[in-house]
């Protein structure tokens, strides 16, 4: 046991160095990379947040990205509430190259955690270790979220965490869930269901777990921008995501019969919704949020009116327990 301990220590170390020198040997390139992934958007928002700024202002946004060479001709902005800030207040204290180095970093010890909990939740005993893993880590969204630079790891942790501990530790499974709350569109489903299983069943540590955190973090981004609140309802106001393309069921059926009607990406999630009613009623009695809970997430991002493939992570416990 102590050999093959040392062995996976000096793996690790052996990896960590190998890395250590690509990044160091083609920094350049990386550099202008980075400048051109999601990440960008990460960097921009905490730099401003830090001096005091709108994070959210498209115009500064875009001279802070061109002055690092992004090249394109629309700003990367922000789109996560003002509680997600304290996500991305780190990065602006570094340069482009280091915040994503960071952020990798986050993703990746992120994406582990969560592919162990689901071991320990789905996989144990049932499924060979090394199967379990394959089927995981070869998930499409989620290379395709390392690569992308998003935060989608990040919400599939909290997801997990929830999980891991509602039963046991339900102050800290209401405060994991401010990490998914970052883009509450992607499950809405879930959280309509959560809102209903706290009033039935008075889950009142998991509801001040949610709230301390809801709070806390909001009051930080109110400490470095006081009226981020404001700034975040403008900047919705002026994103035109109505004119988007947006790659989700609900985007892609509109493009195609009612091109010119916003509205119409709603009607997936109406539809959604009313199963969502029937899923409670019919489980009521019966309620376990790690057997029913990966159901709810994958109808919300079926239904959903905004969503992209690097979202799709926050499916990995879904695909994982269909698999078993």
């Amino acid at each position: 046991m102590l050999v093959k301990k040392g062995i996976e220590v000096l793996l690790g170390v052996v990896i960590t160095a190998l890395l250590g020198y690509a990044l160091a040997n083609r920094s350049f390139e990386i550099r202008q990379n980075v400048v051109e992934r999601d990440s960008i958007a990460y960097w921009s928002a905490g730099k401003l947040l830090l001096h005091h700024q709108n994070p959210y202002e498209p115009g500064t946004v875009f001279s802070l990205e061109r002055q690092k060479g992004y090249g394109h001709d629309k700003p990367l902005v922000l789109r996560t509430p003002p509680w997600s800030l304290f996500l991305v207040l780190p990065l602006g204290l570094l340069n482009p190259l280091g915040a994503w180095v960071l952020w990798m970093a986050a993703s990746f010890g992120s994406l582990l955690i969560a592919m162990r909990i689901c071991w320990r939740l789905y996989g144990a005993g049932s499924i060979p270790r090394n199967l379990f893993s394959i089927v995981g880590y070869t998930f499409a969204p989620i290379p395709a979220c390392l690569v992308a630079g998003q935060m989608g790891l990040l919400l599939l942790l909290g997801f997990m965490l929830f999980l891991w501990w509602e039963k046991e530790q339900p102050f800290l499974a209401g405060t994991a869930l401010l990490l998914p709350f970052a883009k509450p569109h992607l499950s809405s489903l879930f959280w309509f269901a959560f809102l209903i299983w706290l009033g039935m069943h008075k889950k009142r540590r998991v509801a001040a777990g949610f709230a301390v955190s809801l709070v806390v973090t909001t009051a930080v981004a109110l400490l470095f921008d006081s009226q981020v609140l404001w700034h975040y309802r403008t900047m919705l106001r002026g994103a035109a995501i109505g004119y988007e393309f947006i790659p989700a069921l609900s985007g892609v059926l509109r493009l195609l019969f009612f091109r010119k009607t916003f509205w119409v990406q709603f009607i997936p999630l109406t539809v959604g919704l009313v199963w969502c009613i029937w899923f409670l009623v019919r489980n009521q009695h019966c309620w376990d949020w790690r057997r029913h809970g990966p159901a709810l997430l994958m109808v919300s991002v079926l239904t959903t009116p905004y969503a992209w493939l690097t979202d799709e992570v926050i499916l990995l416990p879904a695909i994982l327990q269909a698999a078993i």
